[in-house]
């Protein structure tokens, strides 16, 4: 029986792919507007790819997505429930920590919702996202330190946090209980870049 992590991966692939497609551009065309290898793309698309939260975002900006949109399928909803248990783990740590994507909105202005479970020891560095991210964090449990662009400021439970996200930032927990937060990530224009691309190339 697959796990709920290949299934993920399955998916995302599959969307990829056809996404790909929609657009009629070879591997070599998407790779090279996402900024990814070609390696990499091909294993993303056949599900292999235990593919890292900032390359699922380089293809879901070149694919004009979001990344909400490319972790499940395509659906026309004016509402969409995720239940308990059932949100995209995408970032997972040594030591059992998540990072789970529980909602989001379509592109071109995305918001994502993430569910965050730092355990002792573990730190997720992030690269600088599209310009104009914006992140909102509320810590519910335990204690973090954030450090945004070499700006460190440590965040105890109930205290909360809003960041440029289009620098380097991390999430560390270097204390010995969990920590748990909501993270709230607002990307603008997504897939605005390519399309500009695209029209300034025909």
């Amino acid at each position: 029986m697959e796990s709920s992590a290949e299934l993920l991966a399955q998916t995302i692939g599959a969307r990829v792919k056809t996404e790909r497609k929609k657009h009629e551009w070879t591997l070599d065309q998407l790779a090279d507007l996402a900024g990814v290898s070609r390696r990499m793309l091909i294993n993303v698309e056949q599900g292999t790819a235990n593919a890292s939260i900032s390359i699922l975002l380089k293809l879901s900006d070149a694919l004009g997505l979001g990344l909400p949109a490319l972790v499940e399928p395509p659906e026309s909803r004016r509402s969409k429930v995720t239940r308990a248990g059932q949100g995209a783990t995408l970032w997972t740590g040594g030591n059992g920590g998540r990072g789970v994507l529980v909602a989001g909105t379509d592109a071109p202005e995305v918001v994502e919702l993430w569910d965050w479970t730092l355990a002792s020891g573990e730190r997720h560095e992030s690269e600088a996202h599209a310009e104009g991210t914006r992140e909102l964090l509320h810590l519910l449990k335990g204690t973090i330190t954030i450090e945004v662009d070499g700006e460190v400021h440590v965040l105890k439970a109930g205290d909360a946090i809003s960041f440029d996200g289009d620098v380097p930032h991390s999430y560390a927990n270097t204390h010995k209980t969990l920590a748990t937060f909501s993270l709230c990530v607002y990307e603008p224009g997504v897939g605005h870049t390519h399309k500009l691309e695209n029209t300034n190339g025909k």
